[in-house]
């Protein structure tokens, strides 16, 4: 497939990064093999050198892979793409690809609990300190803001209160300073928003989520520029190892086929029962952005294509009536993973976000009423029925 820039989205979700092979498959190929053959001594030679292109190793060459790459990369929007093992391997990637002993990250305060850890606990090991602040405030954006600040990092809409930032205005503020802004575009996937063509300088994608869709594999991404990406990041893999396996990178692909189709239903379905929940009694509130009761509303109807399959909803009475409403659903399933055709049900406070302290909880608005449900394919009717369940186990009916 050539001249990507003139096809549509959905045709290069279909297409993009297909070089058939001498057997003409209509279908993508996987590769299982750890390593290629040479046609010669200094064949070997000029691939490894990077004289000239083509595969030498799985670890860091490989044409499933590559498929992956480039078509998430014309997805996006971005020059370059880096495949990882996993979400977190994407972030780390990055990190560890762009920053040196000595720089710091501003980082939203709003991000998955793991996130969290590895900036406190593991990349202050190598000399790089993190501030956290409030995502949506960008006076604390430029406030925190150091001369040794290299990277803005963020997630919007944010896990698992759906608050947003203006990726616009941030990546002003970034340029200014001369800062790099990472977005983890998770939630909502290219089919729904585009940060780089708001100004972000790399986006990083959990594969595992709504890029498979149906809950299989685990993988990561980075996309941004060759010079950022493909030098930088793509070194760092290069050489760590953080790869994504060949048979991952195929499912990801076929995922990739029906993303836009997938997000605008979940998006729908999610709408659905935000709007149920909100009239529920014993519901205190609930967290997503395509409410108009969402305090930034009008900024996820600029800058989205739609609102995403993830919402949030505080219910009264603490941990105690949360875990007896998740207790006593019958057909959603009780784990934190999210992205996934079938509707998942988790307790932020003991699970996503349980290994941060208490302190940082509450700085997160991470509360012991707080569930978070990633709605998906099913019956938006059954879904309903069943959290009705939930409510009424909680004494919210």
């Amino acid at each position: 497939m050539t001249d990507k820039e003139s096809y549509g989205f959905n045709t290069l979700a279909v297409r993009a990064g297909h070089r058939r092979t001498a057997e003409g498959e209509q279908g993508e190929p996987i590769f299982p093999t750890s390593s290629f053959v040479f046609a010669s001594a200094a064949e070997a030679a000029a691939r490894f050198s990077g004289e000239t292109p083509g595969n030498i190793y799985s670890r860091f060459t490989n044409p499933t892979v590559r498929n992956f790459e480039e078509r998430l990369a014309a997805l996006e929007g971005g020059e370059r793409c880096v495949a990882t093992a996993s979400g977190m391997a994407a972030i780390l990637s990055t990190c560890m690809g762009v920053l040196k002993a000595g720089d710091h990250i501003v980082s939203s305060r709003s991000v998955f609990g793991t996130t969290v850890v590895l900036f406190n606990s593991y990349m202050k090991k190598f000399g790089v300190d993190t501030t956290f602040v409030a995502l949506s405030d960008i006076s604390a954006w430029e406030a925190a803001i150091r001369p040794s600040t290299r990277l803005l990092f963020l997630e919007t809409p944010s896990n698992p209160l759906s608050e947003l930032v203006d990726i616009s205005a941030l990546a002003q503020l970034a340029r200014r300073h001369n800062c790099l802004l990472v977005v983890d575009n998770c939630f909502l996937t290219p089919a729904l928003q585009q940060p780089l063509a708001l100004g972000a300088d790399i986006v990083i994608h959990s594969a595992t989520k709504y890029l498979d869709g149906q809950g299989r594999c685990i993988g990561g991404a980075v996309i941004g520029s060759e010079a950022l990406v493909g030098k930088d990041v793509y070194g760092f893999l290069r050489t760590a190892g953080p790869t994504m396996s060949p048979f991952n990178a195929w499912v990801f692909l076929k995922g990739l086929e029906t993303l836009s189709l997938r997000m605008r239903a979940h998006s729908d379905s999610a709408l659905h029962i935000a709007r149920w929940l909100e009239q529920q009694p014993g519901v205190r509130r609930v967290n997503y952005s395509g409410l108009a009761s969402h305090p930034q509303h009008a900024l996820a109807t600029r800058q989205q294509k739609h609102f995403g399959g993830v919402l949030s909803f505080e219910i009264a009475g603490g941990r105690e009536q949360a875990w007896k409403f998740v207790d006593a659903t019958r057909m959603v399933s009780i784990t934190a993973n999210l992205g996934d055709a079938k509707t998942t049900l988790t307790h932020p406070a003991t699970t996503t976000h349980g290994r941060l302290t208490p302190e940082e909880k509450q700085a997160a608005g991470i509360g012991e009423g707080l569930l978070r449900i990633a709605v998906g394919l099913e019956e938006v009717e059954d879904i309903q029925r069943d959290l009705r369940r939930g409510l009424q186990a909680a004494g919210m009916r």
